[in-house]
């Protein structure tokens, strides 16, 4: 059996007035990669991969999107609507064509078609890109991220998923400490606090 409840076990615990110090994100990052087996490092090593700006493009989503991993495959397969969605805003705010800089997975004739998942979210992120200032589209739009991973992870429990679902959060926490340290505590807090609450009543020795 995997450590993946030793991993939730592992956890620092916060306060609202307190630093990460040494347990930052970076930190945590490695703990974790510690305690996974080979074949879990390599599905957390793709997805790191994920957020390695100069990564992503056609190729990578065509394989995210055909990993043999279910959150792999969905998380990434809502990232690229949510990107393609937020260049047709910009095109349509600068008056460039609507679909120009957008990803196509499917543009070759020869290769494979991919079918990428329905885009429930568009009306919501339609909403956060029109609304306030640069910092509140952030939030809002890293909003709508932190409940797509909840619903891809809803069923998951000490599986890699669950470990996968957490690194993606703590991505978005690690981004905001960068922006707004107060906003990236709260957000670690609650991140810590809704995976031991999924853990709750287990033991740990």
């Amino acid at each position: 059996m995997d450590n993946y409840h030793y991993i939730v076990a592992s956890l620092p615990v916060l306060t609202p007035d307190s630093r990460l110090g040494d347990e930052s994100p970076a930190a945590i990052m490695s703990g974790i990669r510690e305690q996974l087996s080979a074949k879990d490092l390599s599905v957390l090593e793709f997805l790191e991969k994920g957020f390695d700006a100069e990564s992503l493009d056609s190729s990578f989503y065509r394989e995210a999107l055909r990993h043999s991993n279910r959150f792999i495959r969905e998380y990434f397969s809502f990232d690229l609507s949510v990107r393609n969605a937020k260049v047709r805003y910009l095109n349509s705010e600068l008056g460039r064509p609507e679909g120009q800089d957008t990803l196509d997975i499917n543009g070759g004739e020869d290769e494979e078609q991919i079918a990428v998942g329905e885009f429930e979210e568009s009306a919501k992120l339609d909403a956060v890109l029109h609304s306030g200032d640069i910092l509140s589209r952030e939030r809002g739009m890293d909003d709508l991220y932190w409940e797509k991973i909840d619903g891809i992870a809803t069923f998951d429990y000490f599986n890699l998923e669950t470990v996968l679902a957490f690194v993606t959060k703590l991505h978005i926490v690690e981004r905001w400490y960068k922006l707004d340290e107060e906003t990236g505590r709260r957000l670690f807090k609650q991140l810590v606090d809704e995976v031991r609450g999924t853990f709750k009543g287990v033991e740990f020795n």
